[in-house]
Formats: C-alpha cells, structure tokens, sequence
C-alpha cells in the first residue's frame, strides 16, 4: 500500500474531515464555511477591513489546493480516484463561493448567517451535481482532477449568489 506523509494527509483530509462518514465532502466544506462567519460575526467581512476577510480566505485556498495538487497522485494510489477521503479539494471549492459573495449580503447577522447556509448549500449541490464543465474535470489525472470540478462548483455556486443579490 503507498504511504502518504502524515502532513500530506492532514491537509488533503483538512484535518481528518476526509474519513468522517456519511458524505466526506460534505464534512471537508465546513470549515472555511464557520471560518467565513466568524470573521463576518467579528465584522471582518465589513467592506473597511474586507481585505483581511479576502486575504484568510485566498489562503486557505492555496494551501488546500496546493495539497490536492502536489499530493493528488499519491492520494490516488493509495485510496482511488478522487478518493473520498481527499477533501482539501471541497475546502478550495468553497472558499471560491465565499470569495464571491458581496459585501452587502455580510451587512448584518441574520444576512450573513442566510448568506453563509446558501453559499454551503448551493456549493454542495454544484460538487454533487457536477454540471458541465465540472462533470469533465474529473476526467484529468491526479489532483489537478481531484480539484477543477471543485473551483467550477465554487464558481458556479458564486454565480447563482450574484444573480441572487442582484435580484434583491
């Protein structure tokens, strides 16, 4: 069986989210979701200090996909392809959808609590999904296709936020 250095795992299961059971992914998109709100609960996500709010969050992007991307092959000889346990892609994904949301709907708590539960829930449905293109990414090797479909998800899930706040 291939072994996967002890830090490797840490960060492609965000912390040993990847072998909680039921739904992995699910478990691995969590934690820049509370992450998000707490700094918004702070007023971190306040359009004077929004760069902090960005900056935490550009950063929790790269060291996850950067793991996904230097450990993915090895992830995958040792589990399968995009294994489940693998879920410093859902981590990367989700910060793409938080990344995207407007500074108005972080405007006040209830807005920010609402904001936060559609932007988990519409990323959940976009990695679940997979529409085109995302669906194909996982057609490309190692971690690059352990964690395109992944930004397209986050993306997409962005997307319907902007059409929503456009809307209101």
């Amino acid at each position: 069986m291939n072994t996967i250095a002890p830090t490797a795992e840490r960060l492609l299961t965000t912390f040993g989210l990847g072998h909680r059971k039921p739904a992995s992914g699910t478990w691995g998109s969590m934690p820049p979701v509370i992450f998000a709100f707490v700094l918004g609960w702070i007023g971190i996500a306040t359009p004077s200090v929004y760069a902090l709010y960005v900056l935490a969050l550009v950063l929790i992007f790269v060291i996850f996909s950067a793991a996904c991307v230097i450990w993915g092959t090895d992830a995958e000889a040792r589990w399968k392809k995009d294994p489940g346990q693998v879920v410093a892609d859902e981590t990367a994904g989700q910060c793409v959808t938080l990344l995207m949301i407007p500074t108005a709907m972080m405007g006040n708590f209830v807005s920010l609590f609402f904001t936060m539960i559609g932007a988990f829930l519409l990323f959940r449905a976009f990695d679940i999904l997979k529409p085109w293109p995302a669906g194909a990414m996982q057609n490309i090797r190692g971690g690059w296709g352990i964690l395109l479909d992944d930004w397209i998800a986050g993306f997409m899930a962005g997307i319907v936020i902007w059409i929503i706040h456009s809307a209101f």
